[in-house]
């Protein structure tokens, strides 16, 4: 792999972060580019100033939504340390959606390498702020310009950062649910193990009618029985049950969460007896009435834990904690920010470190 280049723009004034941030709003001066032709393979890194893309209308990412994406974080630790949390397991996981929709695999060591330098160069758009972090946007896009339908033989690399403000900026606030029954977002041996744009573009309609009745998200259930939950649009879900914490087993049509496999991880840790596997819907409502289920929670990168107050199925609702956060919720809330801000140990070396660097401009 190629040397990654510099283009750097020269700032007149330093880096002053908005105190206001939001989710995606805001990006940073410089990208990250690397593009792909079958002669070639992947070349041309460079580190430049972002800017507008120019793509031809005949685009195949356009037509035929050949593409992948990633979303991680860098945050800035309570000592002025700069990490990044488990970008290792977001290369792998992007990789992976690579191969099920016919896009060429990056190489993980210069991946990473590439993730690294940019946040290096970017890192006064870090904000210092507890809760805000510096999000972190992969993407490659099949860019050959051709109407047909078959694998692009050109595609783009980008990485894109966005300084991101806390996800419950006016505290952890429970979330309300609807179960989803009349729509389908992915079947096993589909799409619904893999980022990608159209997975998303499957929740939208769901998402907005939910939206509309009051609810924040839909909890997807299987697509082929329409029995099993599944995961939320944005995030996996939990079960909180007296005995056993239960999520959904990865079965193909469901994210695999980095989130979501170190909240595993954390529950072991902790002796809490954690299982994976098929959850019905009808079996959460039975515990549900027999006063079994503690909690629910979902878990992302955007808002790391997120407390479900409401769950709702074909009118029925469950309420849980009185609509407050759960302890569990809670505990794991303050467990995974502490690893992220250097509060506490980093016992299973989820942190990469990010060595200061000083780039000439």
């Amino acid at each position: 792999m190629e040397i990654i280049k510099y283009e750097l723009m020269r700032r007149e004034m330093p880096v002053e972060i908005p105190k206001t941030l939001g989710f995606g709003k805001i990006f940073t001066d410089h990208v990250f580019e690397m593009d792909y032709t079958s002669e070639k393979g992947w070349h041309n890194p460079i580190i430049k100033k972002l800017e507008n893309l120019s793509v031809h209308p005949g685009t195949m990412f356009l037509h035929y939504a050949q593409g992948v994406f990633e979303g991680l974080k860098a945050f800035k630790t309570e000592n002025g340390e700069v990490v990044i949390f488990r970008p290792d397991k977001h290369i792998q996981r992007l990789n992976n959606s690579s191969r099920r929709v016919c896009i060429p695999e990056v190489d993980p060591d210069f991946l990473l390498q590439a993730l690294i330098e940019l946040v290096s160069v970017e890192k006064d758009w870090i904000p210092n702020r507890f809760g805000e972090s510096l999000y972190i946007r992969p993407f490659i896009f099949g860019s050959e310009p051709f109407l047909g339908v078959k694998p692009s033989s050109n595609y783009k690399l980008i990485i894109l950062l966005s300084p991101v403000g806390a996800y419950y900026p006016e505290g952890f606030k429970p979330v309300k649910i609807l179960v989803q029954d009349e729509y389908v977002r992915a079947v096993r041996k589909g799409l619904g193990e893999c980022k990608t744009p159209a997975n998303y573009a499957a929740s939208l309609l769901a998402a907005e009618e939910a939206k509309g009745k009051g609810y924040s998200q839909v909890l997807w259930l299987d697509g082929v029985e329409q029995k099993y939950i599944e995961e939320v649009g944005t995030m996996n879900i939990f079960i909180n049950l007296k005995d056993e914490v239960v999520t959904p087993k990865l079965n193909g049509s469901i994210l695999p969460g980095v989130t979501r496999d170190s909240v595993i991880q954390i529950l072991k840790d902790w002796k809490i007896n954690v299982t994976e596997r098929l959850i019905s819907i009808d079996e959460v409502i039975t515990e549900y009435k027999k006063g079994n289920v503690v909690g629910v929670f979902g878990t992302g990168t955007a808002a790391i834990i997120s407390s479900v107050g409401w769950l709702t199925y074909k009118g029925f609702e469950m309420k849980f904690n009185n609509g407050q956060p759960g302890e569990l919720d809670l505990k794991l809330f303050n467990e995974l920010t502490s690893i992220h801000y250097g509060k506490s140990e980093d016992k299973h070396n989820w942190l990469t470190h990010i060595e200061k660097k000083e780039v000439e401009v």
